[in-house]
């Protein structure tokens, strides 16, 4: 191949929107990620704070994307009749019903082991609409894709289960008995994995197949977990890494996906949401989606205060109904819409 050819020929692209909000969303949740990190190694007592700031303007409001999806418009709550009205009653059931039978570090544990896989699978649904961006300059063998991209997550959840915290986030849970040598085993496979992936997409580099899009995504979904599960030794510091990575690309990510959904203009039979998503309206969709979520968080905080300590065990209870419902959620509407064509360019 001609030594000659440009970065930008190499370089297919395959960019979800334009270079501006792939810049944010790749390189700058990461960077807020690892910025949180970094403050709360060098200071634990910044934790509370961070935390805070963290549930109030990023992951509650990353509840309230999903709601975007489920019913701003009358069309879509019809839809999502049970997932809005019943299911929310089920989950705070049955989250009720195993914390009362098994003990509240039951609650704990689920959440551990389950916002671990959702947040991988919440990783691994960008990356496929990375690739399917490329125009096929990030397709190569689909083993080693899912294995590079799996093995280091397996990882870190193993190596943390080694490490068998006794509480995390403030509560307690009970963690998976987890040898040493399956650690270093899967951790082994992990890296020969990754150098396998990175020597093919080496490869597309050469061939002028590069999709800088998809590749420097996965380069950013392996630093966060390796930094979140690994670098990182206290589990509730990796944890929040993680946290405001995941939160923050979601809200990005359903804001593109609202963008594309009314990209023809605003639809009379769903006015309020449609004009919302009009890309001149970003400013108000995202200011109604943070009001909305900071009612749900100073009512959950005042909840907090006015229960006190011997509230604990309920209080937990109700954000992991809001977690569980979530994680629930999210995987019935992202997996019908999963053959949906992927966001145009913004």
């Amino acid at each position: 191949m001609d030594a000659s050819m440009s970065l930008q020929t190499r370089a297919k692209g395959g960019w979800l929107g334009d270079g501006g909000f792939d810049t944010g969303f790749i390189f700058g949740t990461v960077a807020l990620a690892l910025a949180s990190g970094a403050a709360v190694v060098a200071d634990p007592g910044l934790f509370p704070l961070i935390l805070m700031l963290d549930i109030w303007l990023l992951g509650q409001h990353h509840v309230a994307s999903t709601f975007t999806r489920l019913c701003f418009s009358r069309e879509d709550f019809a839809r999502h009749r049970f997932l809005v009205v019943y299911l929310p009653l089920i989950v705070l059931a049955g989250t009720f019903a195993a914390g009362s039978a098994l003990g509240w570090w039951i609650l704990g544990t689920t959440y551990f082991y389950w916002q671990w896989f959702h947040y991988t699978r919440q990783s691994w649904g960008v990356s496929q609409a990375y690739r399917r961006r490329a125009d096929g300059n990030a397709d190569g063998d689909e083993l080693a894709g899912k294995l590079a991209f799996y093995l280091p997550p397996l990882w870190g959840i193993l190596h943390r289960s080694w490490q068998s915290p006794d509480r995390f986030i403030g509560v307690a849970i009970e963690t998976l008995p987890v040898p040493g040598i399956v650690v270093d085993l899967v951790g082994v496979a992990a890296i020969v994995a990754l150098a396998w992936w990175a020597m093919l997409r080496l490869q597309a580099w050469r061939q002028g197949r590069f999709a800088a899009g998809y590749t420097f995504y996965i380069a950013s979904h392996h630093t966060i977990f390796f930094v979140g599960y690994y670098l990182i030794d206290n589990v509730t510091h990796g944890w929040l890494v993680l946290n405001v990575w995941h939160n923050l690309q979601y809200i990005l990510f359903v804001w593109l996906q609202n963008k594309r959904r009314f990209a023809s203009g605003i639809e009379p039979a769903k006015r309020w949401l449609s004009t919302l998503c009009q890309p001149d309206k970003a400013w108000l969709y995202f200011f109604v989606c943070l009001a909305l979520s900071s009612i749900g968080y100073l009512a959950l905080r005042g909840f907090n205060h006015a229960l006190g300590v011997t509230g604990l065990p309920l209080l937990m209870m109700m954000y992991m109904t809001i977690n569980f419902h979530h994680y629930i959620v999210d995987g019935v509407i992202w997996k019908s819409k999963r053959k949906a064509a992927v966001p145009a360019a913004a």
